[in-house]
């Protein structure tokens, strides 16, 4: 569907659509007794029996129920599951903090070469030098963007970068003889933040907003005591603004002898202009999968390094990376450094996620300083461009900003005028919005701010999408006006229609009944 152009919602909400039907048809009920895509040969040497291959207890008393379908079904089968998801390739999708941006597809075709798909992870470093060189430039970008001179590539997304910062954190008290047992998080925090908190084996401090959408100072003095091992913190924060306290904020945490940890799901709106280690952050993981070419969602595969600063360096996971420079001009070696005696220890198997460090080394190499710095302005200009759209007509009376300062790469709108004036909530808004071949913002986060939508447009997106997206928030306001019921019957078009989510959360259903 062409964005901003919804189709209108049938008369019928209970009718489904063809498009529906269709995908309601398994491929269980299309199979056919004998149908086949292909009739293999005969082997042309003798078969054993089966229980001489397989344990007995092993072999099933019956065949698995499996469908017989012709080819040319299998391969509609597959179409039609692709297309039931919204991905970044159907249309825009503008989801707050996660960054889901277009990826160029060089980068793909670069870590698909045979030299780094086929690189085995167990070779021997003296037969890996290409990789172990990609890996050390890749930390040495990091370390350069960061602001902090020690990387590591280890952690396999960014939650996983969270629980490395925590661990280090607590590696480096312990060394000093303290045993801290609270870590500060805003209550504008991500949700996995109190989560590795917990998991850390520290208790959650929260700690207030104040009035501009920053960390709240007075509350922050009274919370930083010497029980404290670490505030973990966003710069921009998860309503898209830039705390312009963060120097005061780090003198606090670090006058009593805390780290100061930083989340950098944000990053895609600082690249290039400014740097966490220059505004006094301790360690910081960065999200390959949100700013640096890595496709974004399904589970995987990621990555979060870590960069951190001197104090924190002699506790990084192993092994780490080490470079030799070579003699007589000869090039310069690299290995994998196993001798850390103050070290976290591993973290993964082998040494990360190969492939996402290819594609995120050469987006970094083809944009180079200028271009990594440009995508954030046109990051930070397209959000605001989209919240000046927002802000006019019917969007900007019934979801007005929750905190009318310029925003960076993200900001948040509340639904609370179009729940109480037109008895449409955030949902059914995000619902509709799939009509119009959007995908919905993030809704109902952070959690300070009632009926939330928390929007990111994204550098890669143009224009004239910004302005669909605009309209299209604008059409399902004045539907909402006209007849409060098509927003909450959306989405209309999907293969699959409103769920009933508290029935979902409660007795999900978590597999496809076979026959």
């Amino acid at each position: 569907m062409t964005p901003g152009s919804a189709p209108s919602p049938p008369t019928n909400a209970d009718t489904p659509t063809a498009q529906q039907r269709d995908a309601a048809t398994t491929i269980y009920e299309r199979s056919v007794p004998g149908r086949r895509a292909a009739t293999l040969p005969p082997a042309g040497v003798p078969e054993p029996p089966l229980e001489e291959l397989i344990p007995k207890h092993l072999l099933r008393a019956e065949g698995p129920s499996l469908p017989e379908v012709s080819e040319p079904e299998i391969v509609r089968h597959y179409n039609r599951i692709s297309r039931r998801n919204f991905d970044l390739d159907t249309g825009p999708y503008p989801l707050g903090s996660c960054t889901m941006k277009h990826n160029p597809r060089l980068n793909e075709k670069v870590a698909a070469l045979p030299g780094h798909a086929r690189l085995h992870p167990a070779q021997d470093p003296k037969r890996a030098q290409g990789a172990l060189e990609l890996m050390w430039r890749l930390e040495r970008a990091l370390s350069e963007l960061c602001g902090l001179p020690h990387v590591s590539l280890q952690p396999s997304a960014g939650s996983h970068g969270e629980l490395a910062g925590l661990l280090l954190t607590r590696a480096y008290h312990t060394d000093r003889g303290e045993q801290r047992t609270k870590v500060l998080t805003p209550d504008t925090a991500h949700g996995t933040n109190p989560a590795t908190v917990t998991m850390g084996g520290y208790e959650v401090v929260k700690v207030a907003t104040d009035e501009r959408g920053g960390v709240d100072l007075d509350d922050l003095r009274a919370k930083a005591t010497d029980e404290i091992a670490s505030l973990m913190l966003t710069n921009p924060n998860t309503l898209g603004l830039f705390d312009q306290n963060i120097a005061e904020i780090a003198s606090i945490v670090h006058g009593v002898g805390g780290t100061l940890y930083y989340d950098g799901a944000n990053l895609n709106a600082i690249m290039g202009w400014t740097r966490p280690g220059d505004m006094g952050f301790d360690i910081v993981h960065v999200n390959l999968h949100k700013s640096f070419s890595q496709p974004h969602g399904g589970g995987g595969p990621g990555a979060g390094p870590i960069a951190v600063s001197d104090r924190i360096a002699p506790f990084l996971p192993g092994p780490r990376i080490v470079r030799t420079e070579g003699s007589n001009g000869a090039r310069p070696s690299f290995d994998l450094d196993h001798e850390l005696p103050k070290s976290i220890g591993r973290l993964r198997g082998f040494n990360g996620n190969f492939g996402v460090f290819v594609r995120s080394y050469a987006y970094i190499s083809s944009l180079g300083g200028d271009g990594l710095r440009e995508a954030s302005e046109t990051a930070v200009l397209n959000a605001n461009y989209l919240l000046a759209r927002l802000g006019e007509g019917r969007t900007g009376k019934y979801l007005p900003v929750a905190f009318d300062r310029r925003c960076m790469h993200e900001f948040v709108l509340s639904g609370a005028p179009a729940k109480r004036e037109l008895e449409t909530r955030t949902l059914d808004i995000a619902k509709r919005l799939l009509d119009y071949g959007f995908h919905p913002p993030t809704i109902y986060f952070p959690l300070l701010v009632e009926e939330a939508l928390m929007v990111e447009p994204t550098e890669t997106e143009t224009r004239e999408s910004l302005d669909a997206l605009a309209e299209a928030f604008e059409s399902i306001l004045a539907e909402a006006e006209g007849d409060p019921a098509i927003p909450r019957q959306a989405p209309y078009t999907t293969p699959v229609r409103r769920l009933d989510e508290a029935r979902a959360s409660r007795k999900p259903v978590l597999r496809q009944p076979l026959g």
